[in-house]
């Protein structure tokens, strides 16, 4: 199956946005589907952080404002 082109992803997303959506409601939208491509395409590339990490670093984070 080939992949969409992002005009066609464009147009499904405003095509799928209710008949009393704004200009705003469709550029959120629009926005929200790049960020999560761009997501997606990261955590492919091994560019994403674990849950763990992510803890780990929030726990280093919190300890160096209360000590600092």
């Amino acid at each position: 199956m080939p992949r969409a082109t992002t005009k066609a992803k464009i147009i499904r997303a405003v095509e799928e946005l209710p008949e009393d959506a704004t200009i705003e409601d469709a550029i959120e939208r629009l926005v929200f589907l790049h960020k999560v491509e761009v997501g997606l395409k990261q955590a492919r590339e091994g560019k994403s952080v674990s849950v763990d990490e992510v803890e780990a670093r929030l726990r280093r984070r919190r300890q160096s404002k209360e000590t600092g």
